[in-house]
């Protein structure tokens, strides 16, 4: 009975880190420093694991796009992951899972986030709906398209993104809002119903250290049912290395080039930064403001998990759409 005690502990230290040294909202005052970033880069107490869940049901809807081939590609390298870059390459079954999506109502101009505390508004991209006062994109110019394109989805509060979450939580209907979802519904499924994202950051996997076994097959199932629904799984690496082995990097990376879908390695977008971006409990992320022409603001981990989140999405969208 002893040993359940540290482990009680050092979950409970995860999940109230989420809440710790979070700063109101900043409106950021102008600047006459025309400083370019130093960072170049390409065009948490887990809730229960609930193990063995069924894949969420939707609606079915017939449409002339059948759901493209969840048949996975045989061949990966698991230690080619640290190398993959930030921006991905995009496969062409990209374009047939948005094409399906397209056919099946979902919004073109309307993205999810799946995950934790660190998948919420305050912390992961809140700011572009907010307005210019709350951030400046120096020389990232170009993403102003996309942030135009996405508004509405930056500050909204997912039902499928809240403190704890893994990737088994998000199967679990325990966890969904009964204000919005339906009875059994899960917090995926009624995510993908209410918003009808045409797109989804998946970030999971810093709460699955406890329960590596469950992470593979849950995450495969997060992707199937996310391509069944016409929605474009935007799977993340993590900064963080809880496992001691990175083989939750490796699994996310090997599943998004086995299903053909984009993955954002945030984990290579970190390395140049002091501890990879990470505080001292080596978990969550160093803050700073979304001032993206600050150097020193720059060395920190949330404000380079924002620009190259809106790199990828921009990648993504203009990719899938043809925009």
């Amino acid at each position: 009975m002893k040993s359940v005690v540290p482990i009680f502990l050092a979950l409970a230290f995860i999940v109230s880190g989420c809440s710790q040294n979070l700063p109101a909202t900043l409106e950021l005052p102008p600047q006459e420093s025309t400083a370019s970033p130093t960072i170049t880069l390409p065009a948490p107490t887990a809730m229960p694991t609930i193990t063995d869940t069924p894949a969420p049901e939707m609606p079915e809807i017939e449409t002339s796009t059948p759901a493209p081939s969840l048949i996975p590609s045989p061949t990966f390298d698991p230690a080619a992951w640290t190398a993959l870059p930030v921006v991905p390459q995009l496969d062409e079954r990209v374009k047939a899972i948005y094409q399906r999506g397209q056919e099946l109502g979902n919004d073109p101009r309307a993205f999810s986030k799946i995950g934790d505390c660190g998948s919420t508004p305050a912390w992961f991209l809140g700011d572009f709906d907010r307005g210019e006062k709350y951030y400046s994109l120096g020389d990232y110019q170009n993403l102003n398209d996309v942030i135009q394109a996405f508004q509405g989805s930056y500050a909204r509060t997912s039902l499928a993104a809240k403190s704890g979450f893994n990737a088994s939580s998000i199967f679990a209907p325990i966890w969904a809002d009964r204000a919005q979802c339906l009875p059994s519904e899960s917090p995926l499924a009624c995510e993908y119903r209410v918003h009808k994202p045409a797109f989804a950051f998946i970030m999971l996997g810093s709460n699955d250290v406890w329960h590596q076994e469950d992470f593979e097959p849950q995450l495969r199932k997060i992707i199937e049912f996310s391509i069944e629904n016409g929605v474009v799984p935007i799977l993340s690496t993590k900064a963080d290395n809880l496992e001691g082995d990175n083989t939750i990097n490796a699994t996310i990376a090997r599943l998004a080039m086995e299903f053909g879908v984009p993955l954002w390695n945030y984990w290579q977008a970190v390395q140049p930064l002091q501890d990879a971006g990470l505080q001292e409990d080596q978990v969550h992320i160093t803050w700073g403001p979304n001032r993206f022409d600050d150097p020193m603001v720059m060395k920190k981990g949330w404000p380079v998990r924002n620009l190259t989140a809106l790199q990828v999405l921009e990648a993504v969208w203009r990719f899938a759409s043809g925009s």
